[in-house]
């Protein structure tokens, strides 16, 4: 299934004049916190993200927090997700022992049996509440070099964790994408399809094409695999509305399987 993942509005409420990635989480927070607008900010980000053509989406911990997020709030994100005729593939807030709870029970709530995010803390903290709630946390890759360094950090969780394969994060750090997917195998559970400029920082992510990620070896070799998970696609540029590129990915990508 091809998804979006809403993170790469990141920028948005900065009006797309972004001074670093957590520049526009903080200000993506504070905007969607409050109960009292919530639906109506999520309502339109929604009818946006259904506007580029996408009947799928991952939905980012920074416009649904597990740590300010009531029971109104889900109920208010269930009910924009209905409308819009959505399906929520992955919930994806930072996980860390305090918050994992929440974030199990919001997983739940929207029909996400996946939260693809990193995690800090121990994870014997973390498994007990993904294991009640039939939640698997798919740890995505940021900091890890390679797949082994990540292995290290999904095998604590045992069969609850699983990997976010990041493909633009691979390039960032020096290793191939598609050596990564093929040794991380059956641990896969969730996929970024992500390209990026150049190696190294800053993590400037492009239209697929534009960068030095083989996007589409990405897509077979997963298909290789038997993956059978959500596809999202991410683009979060910090000077531009990616709306026009996220839709001309999608179209790209729905051609390459069909």
């Amino acid at each position: 299934m091809i998804a979006v993942t809403t993170a790469s509005f990141v920028a948005r409420e900065t009006g797309y004049a972004t001074h670093g990635w957590g520049h526009g989480d903080r200000l993506a927070n504070e905007a969607f916190a409050p109960v009292e607008t919530f639906g109506e900010r999520l309502d339109e980000l929604l009818a946006d993200v259904r506007a580029l053509g996408f009947d799928a989406v991952e939905l980012w911990g920074g416009h649904l927090n597990p740590a300010w997020a009531t029971d109104d709030h889900v109920a208010a994100a269930h009910d924009a997700v209905a409308r819009h005729g959505l399906r929520v593939v992955t919930y994806s807030p930072w996980i860390e022992p305090a918050a994992v709870e929440r974030a199990c029970e919001i997983a739940a709530a929207l029909g996400a049996s996946v939260i693809g995010a990193g995690y800090s803390g121990d994870a014997d903290q973390i498994v007990p509440s993904l294991e009640r709630h039939g939640v698997r946390l798919a740890v995505e890759n940021h900091a890890e070099r390679t797949p082994a360094e990540l292995c290290t950090k999904i095998d604590g969780g045992g069969d609850v964790f699983g990997a976010t394969v990041d493909t633009g994060w691979w390039a960032t750090q020096g290793y191939d994408a598609v050596r990564a997917i093929e040794e991380l195998g059956a641990r896969v559970l969730h996929v970024h399809l992500k390209d990026v400029r150049a190696v190294g920082e800053p993590h400037e992510t492009c239209r697929w094409g534009e960068g030095i990620v083989p996007i589409r070896e990405c897509v077979r070799a997963l298909e290789r695999l038997g993956y059978a998970g959500a596809l999202s696609i991410e683009h979060e540029p910090e000077d531009h509305d990616p709306s026009e590129e996220l839709r001309a990915m999608r179209v790209e990508l729905e051609a390459w399987l069909s």
